[in-house]
């Protein structure tokens, strides 16, 4: 049986949900990734009021849409940073507060486990997110940077994600961290850092997503290969690498979409992401969850390009085989 292709409505967040939820079924997906952002779910009123989150249900069913997954990455973002004006922006009025930072802070760990509980309400056992990292800006080792403060970012990732994952469990569904830089895991060994600063609790995982890696140098197929179980959940994303000898890899300081820029993100199927290697490592750690297209392109029509990518992902899954191809002459 094929994984269901789904679209991740973070990018649509402009759109009414049902206004999406008509465009997402006429373009061939099978469901939806709803983020925690505009109007498409907020945990604040699927807490509050009891009929929310069937509404949203009914809506879905309406539209022939399925649900496997929620996402907050906006508000996970702020539980570890170092809060600053730019987190405004992404944060929910009520989180963001009078801004403090260590005030805003403790409502991200509070809305995240919301979230789970959340989640939990509407019937699905898994929560896309970033953690936020204290030392994301070290990244470079100038000044010299002591090894204690990089041990205390993984400290810090512990002592203020275990008591949300605690909510994770008693709710029984999982965080799936999308590795990502600016995040406390952006690429395979601080992948396993973190798993080793939560001492590996099965209910945190990772968001595959290979647009991230890619450009950083990574192989996805190696990163599914160093965590095969640890998928909770994937996104289809490209990205493509234009290092042309003007163009750096730390991008310049150039908004996405800038040519000038030495990476940037593809409609799926037409960057540098080898996808069917994808599959193959997927069907090898025997993920059978979602496809959830992450569709971002600054120089493609979007609805265009989110057709497009439901077809590319489906043309491109496909299941292991159940028979060696020289089982014919076997004794």
């Amino acid at each position: 049986m094929a994984r269901p292709v789904t679209l991740f409505t973070g990018q649509w967040a402009d759109l009414p949900l049902e206004e999406l939820c008509k465009k997402a079924k006429a373009f061939g997906y099978d469901g939806v990734e709803l983020a925690c952002w505009g109007d498409h779910f907020e945990v604040a009123k699927a807490l509050s009021d009891d009929t929310y989150c069937t509404r949203k249900r009914d809506l879905l069913e309406k539209h022939d849409l399925k649900l496997f997954a929620i996402s907050n990455h906006l508000v996970g973002q702020g539980v570890l940073d170092t809060i600053d004006a730019r987190h405004k922006s992404i944060l929910p009025e009520y989180v963001w507060g009078n801004g403090d930072p260590a005030g805003v802070n403790q409502r991200c760990i509070e809305e995240m486990k919301n979230t789970a509980r959340a989640a939990q309400k509407l019937g699905v056992g898994v929560v896309n997110g970033f953690t936020g990292s204290s030392i994301w800006h070290l990244i470079y080792d100038f000044p010299p940077t002591p090894r204690s403060m990089i041990d205390g970012g993984f400290e810090l990732l512990a002592e203020r994600w275990n008591p949300i994952l605690d909510v994770f469990q008693e709710c029984g569904v999982k965080f799936a961290l999308e590795v990502h830089p600016t995040e406390i895991a952006f690429d395979i060994y601080t992948s396993q850092r973190a798993l080793e600063a939560l001492d590996g609790r099965e209910e945190f995982g990772f968001n595959f997503d290979p647009s991230h890696l890619l450009w950083q140098g990574v192989d996805p197929v190696e990163f599914i290969r160093a965590f095969p179980e640890r998928i909770y959940h994937v996104h289809m994303k490209d990205a493509v690498v234009t290092l042309n000898g003007r163009t750096g890899i730390n991008a310049s300081h150039l908004s996405f979409g800038d040519p000038r820029r030495g990476w940037d993100f593809r409609s799926v199927g037409r960057g540098g992401v080898r996808f069917e290697e994808i599959i193959r490592a997927l069907n090898q750690a025997k993920y059978t969850g979602p496809l959830s297209v992450e569709w971002e392109d600054m120089g493609m029509d979007r609805e265009a390009g989110a057709r497009e990518a439901c077809q590319f992902v489906k043309n491109v899954d496909f299941e292991p085989s159940n028979r060696a191809f020289d089982a014919a002459f076997a004794d």
